[in-house]
This record gives C-alpha cells, sequence and structure tokens, in this order.
C-alpha cells in the first residue's frame, strides 16, 4: 500500500481510521482490547479497558500490558507514516519506565513523534490512568520502516 509523506500533518482521512481501528483484529492488540480513539499524522490517541486477565499475579496492571498498549499505539503511528514505496516496518529498540498502576478501570496512550525520518522513526508514548489522567508509563521505540 502506497502511503503519502511523512511530514504530512492533520487528522487522517476516515478511511485510514477505519483501517487503523481493524488493524489489530485477530492479533494482539485486539485480544488485549485496544482501542483507536482519535489518529493524527503527529498523534495517535489509544485506550483500553483493564480487565482482570491484563493484571499480573501481584494484583497491579502487568507491564506486558502497558507495553502492548503503548507498542501498538507507536506502531500505527509508525505505518500512518511510512515513507512513499514502503509498507512496513519493524521495532528495534523499545524502553519503558514505569511511573505508576492502576488496578481498575481504562489506560491510555497517545503517542507522539520524535524523529520521523526514511529509514527509521523514533516515538515517544505517554500511557496514563484514564480516570485521574495520571502519567503510568513513558515509552519509546525506535521502528525501521520495510518493503515486504
Amino acid at each position: 500500500m502506497s502511503h503519502h509523506k511523512p511530514d504530512r500533518a492533520g487528522p487522517v482521512s476516515p478511511e485510514l481510521f477505519d483501517q487503523l481501528s481493524r488493524r489489530g483484529d485477530g492479533r494482539l492488540p485486539g485480544y488485549m482490547g485496544v482501542e483507536l480513539v482519535t489518529a493524527h499524522y503527529e498523534r495517535l490517541h489509544s485506550r483500553l479497558d483493564v480487565r482482570p486477565e491484563l493484571i499480573a499475579p501481584n494484583g497491579f496492571l502487568h507491564a506486558a500490558t502497558v507495553i502492548a498498549l503503548a507498542d501498538t499505539t507507536c506502531g500505527y503511528a509508525t505505518w500512518i507514516n511510512l515513507p512513499e514505496g514502503l509498507d512496513a516496518f519493524t521495532t528495534i529498540e523499545l524502553k519503558s519506565n514505569f511511573l505508576g498502576t492502576v488496578r481498575e478501570g481504562a489506560i491510555y496512550c497517545i503517542a507522539t513523534p520524535v524523529h520521523r525520518g526514511r529509514s527509521t522513526q523514533v516515538w515517544d508514548g505517554a500511557v496514563h490512568d484514564e480516570a485521574s489522567d495520571r502519567q503510568i508509563a513513558a515509552f519509546r521505540c525506535t521502528n525501521m520502516a520495510l518493503s515486504r
């Protein structure tokens, strides 16, 4: 699929929003329950309801749940920002600092670009408790653009 130039700004088209919303169906993001809220080329917002199966044995939200939400959000942002002629990417590095946790409710992630280059993109994902708006994780990933 041919996309657009990586410096494009503003909201995505309704058709692209629908594509993104269905992108995780039958895959980990769909299983986890990741929902797309808004999608702009320079800012992507997703959310996730906290369910018992996403909680770690210690009773707190599992770190992998937070990472899955952040990585998915940054991944969707990468995908819509792929340069012309490239149609895939892979994560080559990720890091997460956990600042808090939740036991119930919902969390959301806002992905913003640090670098949108021809061969790599770097995205920050700020994960928050939806009820209090308190940040619970600072996530950063580097993705390599590919052609299938």
